[in-house]
């Protein structure tokens, strides 16, 4: 079951959902809107799944930054999110998928325990302007069934992420 924007905003209250910096006015009916970071990362030419793969990171600028289609991103979310309870699911929203901007497509669960700033795979299908702290997208919140089990307990790669992380595939190869 999806959390409703009040069941979200109560529960930010009383600590079961973190989110900073958290802005009251940024819960929606049934989600929370979330914020583009201040940096982005690209890398030119081919990748492989089973290397380590470097990235140009800069940051954003405040007049904002042009990004070309055919080139894969990777950005961060503005607010780190956590909840011990209960899942969470980012997506872009209509207003950034009218601007041709395609927003973490392959990778939208956040697993109970996941304490991050949400790494984000973009994509454009035009040049497009995107600027730091833009509105780019909701996160929902998930109820969950049967016994918890915390996603930092079992140990997986992306437990923790305060910036954007670049893909670990490479180390199952190793």
């Amino acid at each position: 079951m999806i959390l409703t924007g009040p069941a979200i905003a109560s529960a930010v209250e009383a600590g079961e959902i973190v989110i900073e910096p958290y802005e009251a006015d940024r819960v929606s009916t049934n989600a929370y809107d979330w914020r583009l970071g201040d940096r982005i990362q690209w890398h030119d030419g081919a990748l492989d799944a089973a290397v380590s793969t470097p990235f140009t990171e800069v940051p954003l600028p405040p007049e904002g930054l042009v990004l070309q289609p055919h080139r894969l991103y990777l950005g961060v979310t503005h607010e780190r999110t956590y909840s011990d309870r209960y899942a969470q699911m980012i997506n872009g929203s209509h207003a950034i998928g009218g601007l041709g901007i395609w927003v973490h497509v392959s990778a939208p669960l956040g697993h109970v325990g996941h304490a991050i700033r949400w790494t984000l795979e973009i994509r454009v299908a035009q040049p497009v302007r995107v600027y730091p702290h833009m509105t780019f997208g909701k996160i929902i919140f998930l109820t969950t069934r049967g016994p918890l089990l915390s996603y930092q307990d079992v140990g997986r790669k992306y437990t923790v992420a305060g910036g954007i992380d670049i893909s670990r595939l490479h180390e199952e190869f190793e």
